[in-house]
């Protein structure tokens, strides 16, 4: 399928590894040139390397912490009008919510709540006057099935989502989509994080903890991050010009609810 998104520019924040960088290979794929950014240089220098061999697309890379005033004017500058932008950081750690400060939960929020914000802020007035834009933000199934070690991703990304829900169904008429995608577990960095944690807490053995959580997982396996990355692209697409406000959840069926 051409996605009719070829020869446009994403901005696609936390883009060395994992999700974020998913989006960004298979948005290239799609012949959209890219600003990717992340912290770390060298890891987001082999990727935009890496990203550009493949497909022959211009490549930004723009090392900045994305959750500063400083990393986010950083990457505006490189290219301040996208036609596309995924919002993307890191989750904060997990743990128990009795040892969490104030100090912590202000972090979790200007990571995964105001950033976004800002970022969307400098980017939609320009994708309302050309009439086209895309706006994923990488959000967690979490927002649906809150995950109690999780708490303080579970609170920002919470709150990012009502913002969403009502800013997008405000721009819908000008050409602009606003969705958040929903990731359940995916074989990336974060997840073995997560999964080492749980041994630690609970004393079992960290291969154990895995295959448990695969089990709970109807298909039988984790997400792979290439799954995530054309879910994005699609989302990105002129053939979803008519989804827009939706929290789109892709976990392999582990969310038992029905709505």
């Amino acid at each position: 399928m051409d996605l009719g998104i070829a020869g446009r520019w994403a901005t696609v924040c936390a883009a060395s590894k994992g999700l974020g960088r998913a989006c960004a290979e298979s948005l290239a794929a799609n012949g959209v040139n890219l600003v990717i950014n992340a912290r770390g240089a060298e890891a987001l220098d082999e990727a935009a390397r890496a990203i550009r061999a493949a497909n022959g697309v211009e490549v930004i890379a723009v090392a900045a912490d994305i959750t500063t005033p400083e990393g986010r004017r950083a990457v505006l500058e490189a290219r301040p009008d996208p036609d596309i932008l995924v919002n993307n950081a890191g989750g904060p750690p997990p743990g128990d919510f009795r040892d969490w400060e104030e100090a912590d939960w202000i972090a979790a929020l200007q990571a995964n709540m105001l950033t976004a914000i800002a970022l969307l802020k400098a980017v939609i007035d320009p994708m309302m006057a050309r009439g086209f834009g895309r706006i994923v933000n990488i959000t967690s199934s979490a927002v649906k099935a809150p995950i109690a070690e999780l708490g303080l991703s579970n609170g920002a990304r919470s709150g990012l989502t009502g913002f969403v829900a009502g800013v997008a169904r405000a721009v819908a008429g000008s050409g602009v989509t606003i969705n958040n995608i929903l990731p359940g577990r995916f074989a990336t960095e974060r997840l073995a994080a997560n999964l080492a944690f749980v041994s630690r807490r609970s004393g079992r053995p960290l291969e154990e903890v895995r295959r448990e959580a695969e089990a709970r997982i109807p298909v039988g396996r984790f997400g792979e991050p290439r799954e995530f990355g054309e879910l994005c692209a699609y989302l990105c697409s002129t053939q979803a010009a008519y989804i827009t406000a939706q929290n789109i959840l892709i976990d392999g069926g582990a969310y038992p609810g029905t709505f």
